[in-house]
């Protein structure tokens, strides 16, 4: 009995060593390369950091312009230390907090005398690691972090003046700040700057791993004598140990206190045990980038076959060395585990370990329940990163939710680039609405859903950045505001997802008034050109190029912002003339080869005929040949962007990674699937890059996308088949429920577009046909040879209107006169128009002639 029983127990230690090497997550962290996007104008930073840590740990090398947002670009070979918050991927520069510097000698105040050379050789970054060599002091710095605190590990040479300088004044404007010596092993502070964010506290608590044997303050660069507390807008520290070898430094940090900066040091590093910290910080990426696994990619480029005849005259081949094959499988590995880390990044945690942060509103509030973040950059974000982040990361989706919420509480607005305890008001529309929608729509609820309904409306019926304007008229009129079109397509959009929250929530109301409002793309359509064009003064913007960047659009030009409309894509292919029309028109975003004119934008990047990667109002642009007769096009330019505009090299970028959304992109379209318009449940399907992706979902299931063509030639780009749950496949979308409940989606692809195959398909669906409204005339002055003046009414409807006019300045109805043919002007008038159909009239054009 007792062997049977050592048998039984043999095999179950088996099972279970068995069953726990199965569940082993595989490290995917061998893939991710942190210096991608430091280049170029990724604007990155390659330092220690947790999945969506409070705490960056990184160095600055960079204090001043736009490709210094981060701290840091690659090309620098200048050190001037290692702060513990940066951005990543922004185009305006913050943070960069707390600086500390390792030295040696005596003691220097200004970072132009304690800075040091560094070389890229002895660089080296990983997830939650970071490591250099500071060639002025023979110094080896090591940096790890946990989500609230950074851990420094200094390798000093044999000197009896072993530094470290803490700069308090380092970056941005100081409004105030304050140092203190606790003991010969603690100190504490805070540094209250202004930057983008208008006024942003972060209080830090330090400890060392060895005694310091002296110290001193400096105020304004002055080193004061006898003080163990300073305070001002220009105060440094020095602390200094006695041929020290290593020493281990700790920093807490909070919005909220010393006391609370402490309690997180506390709480998350109880000792010196560097690597301690650093393993629990790769062991968290490992789980965190686990949530997708890649298997193969791919193949390597064929090898020339060598020449053995050389040339015709008989003589000996000259043997060419070979060249390195290319491992385009790993290569591809790379750029999409470092853009997930990307899109993991932020936003961050803002509330400590006890819940307490400093709210919108300035105050101290505490999150129950739920992790309070912020660094949300929303307008890019929406698109893609929260998308993402709603598949592999519900419940921290759901803390996104509930810290845009408790923004609103305390300032009465939901969130549009919240940095710190700011609201930036950074970039257009209200885009928490597409995530709190998003989310709702994929079932995650568990938040005050009425409130977050009150807010979305609060949020748009505000009188701010022209929502007056496009309340009042149906679009932004470029006469009340600047960059009028683009906020008109980004208002209507967030007003689309309002109505698909009022329709979930059985709201009829207010789904009438919103899907009303969700059309007024209509009103800066031009159904004539095809483009997105202001209105001025009644009419269309004058003169008019496609090309021209100028101050009616954000970032951008008619040609990236015309296809906007993820909403109501049957309704813009109608209007400019059906399938044909359209596909040609998008084709020719891809493929015209007139330049970018107006205005110089360096953030208008990763062209491709006037299609602008490097910008998010683009990114959803290649997959709306899905909705033509063209569906080839959307795998062709997909794969287009995305072995043209990524790479595995520093400049690998095609723009400001935009807190995740330029990798998020990556992500998935690599996986080959994209939410145009998030909010609804359609996924369209593009080109799959990998033998096998699998998310791992956290109800346990896993979907699993498969594409074998992958590996077998760089060629096959082109869908010839599908099946979802080993049965054939027959639409060129995924609905969010296929992914969810888990299951296998097999594409086959090969070099030829196979049309035949495709013509058969089902394609998305995303159109507006519930309170259709009629677009708004144009009222235009005539150019005439002689008197009199006259002016021109015409409809910007594809299906005919009656027009009416008023020349009195009273608004037109219906019994008003009915306009015809131009008309003359005698005198200043005031010249104001409806368009009316089926007994529904549009808003009224004004137009004011001297």
């Amino acid at each position: 009995m007792i062997k049977v029983f050592r048998v039984l127990l043999l095999i179950s230690c088996v099972l279970a060593y068995t069953l726990a090497s199965a569940q082993k997550k595989k490290d995917y962290t061998l893939f991710v390369d942190p210096f991608i996007g430091t280049g170029g104008h990724g604007h990155t930073y390659p330092g220690a950091v947790m999945p969506f840590g409070m705490v960056q740990l990184s160095p600055d090398t960079r204090l001043e312009g736009w490709d210094g947002s981060s701290g840091y670009h690659y090309t620098d070979s200048v050190v001037y230390g290692f702060s513990h918050t940066h951005l990543s991927g922004t185009g305006i520069p913050d943070y960069c907090d707390i600086l500390f510097m390792p030295t040696t000698g005596q003691p220097q105040f200004k970072n132009t005398e304690y800075s040091s050379p560094f070389k890229k050789r002895n660089e080296t970054a990983s997830p939650g690691y970071y490591k250099t060599r500071l060639d002025k002091y023979n110094i080896d710095v090591e940096l790890t972090a946990t989500t609230r605190a950074g851990m420094h590990r200094y390798t000093y040479p044999s000197t009896s003046q072993a530094n470290i300088i803490i700069d308090l004044q380092h970056r941005d404007t100081v409004i105030n700040s304050w140092i203190e010596v606790v003991n010969d092993h603690e100190i504490r502070g805070l540094r209250e700057s202004k930057s983008w964010a208008k006024d942003q506290y972060v209080y830090f608590y330090a400890k060392f791993s060895k005694p310091f044997k002296s110290y001193g303050i400096a105020v304004d660069n002055q080193l004061q004598q006898g003080i163990k507390r300073a305070e001002g807008k220009n105060i440094k520290l020095f602390i200094q140990f006695n041929n020290p070898g290593e020493v281990i430094s700790k920093l807490g940090i909070s919005s909220v206190s010393a006391d609370g900066a402490l309690k997180n040091l506390d709480a998350e590093i109880p000792d010196f045990d560097f690597k301690k910290v650093q393993k629990a910080a790769h062991m968290a990426w490992v789980n965190e980038l686990a949530k997708i696994d890649i298997e193969a990619g791919q193949p390597e480029a064929p090898q020339q076959a060598e020449n053995q005849t050389a040339n015709g005259y008989g003589r000996a081949p000259v043997k060419k060395e070979k060249e390195p094959k290319v491992d385009y499988a790993k290569i591809k590995q790379t750029i999409f585990y470092t853009a997930l880390y990307h899109c993991l990044l932020s936003p961050n945690i803002y509330s400590d370990v006890d819940g307490q942060y400093r709210g919108m509103d300035e105050k101290i509030h505490t999150a129950d329940g739920f992790n309070y973040y912020t660094v949300f950059s929303l307008w890019d974000t929406f698109r893609a990163e929260h998308p993402l982040l709603t598949l592999i990361d519900r419940k921290r989706t759901l803390d996104f939710i509930k810290s845009f919420l408790a923004m609103y509480d305390q300032k009465g607005l939901l969130p549009i680039w919240p940095l710190a305890s700011n609201e930036t008001f950074c970039m257009i529309g209200n885009h928490s609405i597409p995530v709190i929608v998003d989310a709702y729509a994929k079932g995650i609820r568990d938040f005050d859903v009425e409130k977050a309904f009150s807010a979305m409306k609060a949020a748009v019926n505000r009188d701010q950045y022209g929502l007056d304007s496009y309340r009042k008229h149906g679009l932004v009129l470029a006469d009340d505001e600047v960059e009028s079109v683009s906020k008109t397509l980004e208002y209507a959009y967030d007003d689309w997802c309002i109505a698909q929250m009022a329709k979930m929530l059985d709201k009829p109301v207010d789904y009438a008034e919103y899907i009303q409002r969700a059309q007024y793309w209509k009103n800066v359509q031009n159904k004539d050109n095809g483009f997105m064009q202001a209105h001025v003064n009644g009419s269309w913007y004058q003169p008019f190029d496609p090309t021209d960047v100028n101050k009616n659009y954000v970032e951008g030009n008619a040609w990236q912002y015309t296809f906007l409309v993820p909403q109501d894509v049957t309704g813009l292919v109608n209007r400019m003339g059906g399938k044909e029309a359209f596909a040609t028109k998008l084709d020719e975003l891809f493929t015209t080869t007139a330049p970018l004119t107006g205005t110089r934008r360096v953030d208008i990047t990763g062209l491709i005929g006037q299609y602008a990667h490097g910008n998010e109002p683009s990114h959803h642009m290649a997959y709306l040949f899905n909705f033509t007769d063209e569906a080839d096009k959307t795998q062709f330019y997909i794969n287009k962007i995305l072995n043209d505009e990524y790479s595995n090299k520093p400049d690998g970028l095609a723009g400001n990674d935009d807190c995740g959304q330029m990798s998020a992109w990556y992500v998935m379209s690599s996986l080959g699937i994209y939410n145009i318009a998030p909010g609804q449940q359609q996924f369209q399907v593009g080109l799959p890059q990998f033998d096998k992706a699998v998310i791992n979902l956290e109800n346990g299931k896993k979907f699993i996308i498969s594409n074998s063509g992958a590996s077998v030639s760089r060629s096959d780009i082109y869908l010839q088949g599908m099946n979802l749950n080993k049965k054939s496949y027959n639409k060129l979308y995924l609905n969010y429920d296929d992914i969810a409940n888990g299951g296998e989606f097999e594409v086959y692809t090969g070099r030829l577009d196979n049309k035949l195959f495709m013509q058969d398909l089902e394609k998305p669906t995303s159109a507006i046909t519930d309170n259709l409204i009629v677009p708004n005339p144009t009222i235009t002055l005539l150019k005439t040879f002689a008197p009199p003046t006259q002016f021109e009414i015409k409809s910007n409807d594809t299906e005919p209107v009656t027009l009416y006019y008023t020349l009195d300045g009273s608004a037109p109805t219906t019994s008003s006169a009915v306009y015809s043919k131009p008309v003359a002007l005698s005198s200043k008038k005031t010249v104001k128009a409806i368009a009316v159909k089926n007994g529904k009239s549009s808003f009224v054009t004004e137009a004011s002639f001297k």
